[in-house]
């Protein structure tokens, strides 16, 4: 005799209660949605390790996810909702087991007005970007993934990115305009969520309602430029980052500044990228470009490589080598690389930049990210770090917290070790409301706990 855990849920039950719905039962396929990104951690790897849902369903729209809602509620079965997949913290990562349910059937553009759209939740943003651009608008910011990822998994589980240099990050005042939602109650109901009302669920991992629909801002579409800029000196490089960041009357949408060697893992862009130099990528409006040069030669910098816009849709697209795409590009030389992810206290810490450069060398190369911060420029930064050991790696965390360096620690799985420090009170009152039984991404949060036993024992012979 052996004891082996089992579900407390009905599974068969559950499913026919789905019919009409497309549901996922191979394991493999199973096994493959269950999944995220959090293998760029180490320190996940062996946490999440075997860590799967049960099944996967693929609503196709709002009623049917209501009826999975519903379905859910009924039977007690713990949610995951997943976009693409494309985060880095194990979001997505179903800790209980249960349903997997995959937005990425729902993308329609129900519409997109001047400077505002409303998009299903699986809508890919590139898809997003180029129907915006068909009417002289754009999306206001993007992480490198845009090309693959949804605009409700960004929302749920993303911060910024590409355009945060002008637009700030996703949770700032005005850069979300409304989300709807649906609740895991008894019976499930869509909720829309307007203005500030939509931090209830902005950056939430999907344990606050599954959206179903988001309302965004857009920015004008300029003509983008791509440009590198190589320096023989690091800090020449990040002198000069600050200095486009602060150039007001400049137009751009990404300012990376890259330590050497992390360019040399970037193999389409080596040829413009001479070993031992540091880089900086940029995307520039093309009225702007005129400008650039003079700033260029005042760091001692040279240009190597300019893409003009109307060419952007060509080739190499310098947006995905930088944000997590820069570690995405290291890791596949060398998997022992990993990351941390940093915002530096203000645009008077490139001291702080150059102190952290040179004491720790090699061991954590500098990657800069320009973004604007509460108003005013700052530094982020994506460091590449090569792993050792955990202890290290926390020890390189307090070094760099122990100096005012503010670190959305991506080692960890739960809300409040990560970014946010702490569950914002609203969004804890929200949760009690749209998910009374705690069947939502169960276990990401240390203030939360999974209401419903996920398992018990029964004696198998």
């Amino acid at each position: 005799m052996t004891t082996t855990p089992v579900k407390s849920f009905d599974l068969d039950a559950l499913t026919a209660s789905l019919e009409g719905i497309e549901i996922i039962t191979d394991p493999t396929q199973v096994a493959k949605l269950s999944q995220d990104y959090h293998t760029f951690s180490p320190v996940l790897v062996p946490k999440l390790e075997g860590k799967i849902g049960d099944l996967v369903v693929r609503p196709a729209n709002q009623q049917e996810v209501l009826k999975v809602a519903a379905a859910c509620v009924k039977h007690r079965v713990p949610v995951t909702v997943r976009g693409a997949g494309t985060g880095n913290y194990g979001q997505c990562v179903p800790l209980h087991g249960g349903v997997i349910i995959d937005m990425t059937r729902m993308q329609e553009i129900p519409w997109v007005k001047p400077g505002v759209a409303r998009v299903e939740a699986g809508v890919k943003l590139a898809a997003l970007d180029k129907k915006a651009r068909e009417i002289g608008w754009e999306m206001r910011m993007a992480p490198s993934t845009y090309r693959t990822a949804t605009i409700a998994g960004f929302v749920a589980g993303g911060s910024g990115g590409i355009g945060s240099i002008q637009y700030g990050l996703l949770g700032d005042r005005g850069n979300l305009l409304a989300l709807q939602v649906v609740t895991m109650e008894d019976e499930p109901r869509v909720i829309e969520l307007r203005g500030d009302d939509v931090q209830k669920v902005n950056h939430a991992w999907g344990i606050n309602g599954i959206i179903t629909e988001v309302e965004i801002p857009l920015g004008p579409a300029y003509p983008w430029a791509e440009v590198i800029v190589t320096f023989p000196e690091f800090m020449a490089a990040a002198k000069f980052g600050q200095a486009l960041a602060n150039a007001d009357g400049m137009i751009k949408k990404e300012i990376s500044i890259f330590a050497s060697p992390i360019p040399q893992y970037f193999a389409p862009l080596r040829e413009y990228i001479p070993d031992g130099t540091h880089a900086a990528l940029l995307m520039l409006a093309e009225p702007s470009l005129e400008l650039l040069s003079g700033l260029v030669q005042q760091y001692g910098g040279k240009i190597t490589y300019q893409k003009p816009a109307i060419d952007a849709a060509k080739g190499t697209h310098l947006g995905e080598f930088t944000w997590n795409h820069t570690t995405l590009h290291a890791r596949t030389v060398d998997t022992s690389i990993t990351y941390l992810q940093s915002i530096l206290p203000d645009d008077k810490n490139l001291q702080l930049v150059e102190h952290l450069y040179h004491h720790f060398g090699d061991e954590v190369m500098m990657h800069l990210e320009f973004i604007r911060v509460n108003g005013a420029i700052a530094p982020a930064a994506l460091q590449l770090v090569r792993y050792s050991t955990e202890e290290r790696l926390n020890e390189i965390i307090r070094y760099h917290e122990e100096r005012g360096v503010f670190i959305a620690n991506p080692h960890t799985y739960i809300i409040e070790d990560g970014g946010r420090k702490v569950i914002d009170p609203e969004q804890l009152k929200f949760k009690e409301m749209v998910d009374p039984y705690g069947l939502m991404n169960p276990g990401k949060s240390k203030v939360l706990e999974f209401k419903i036993s996920p398992t018990d024992t029964r004696s198998e012979a």
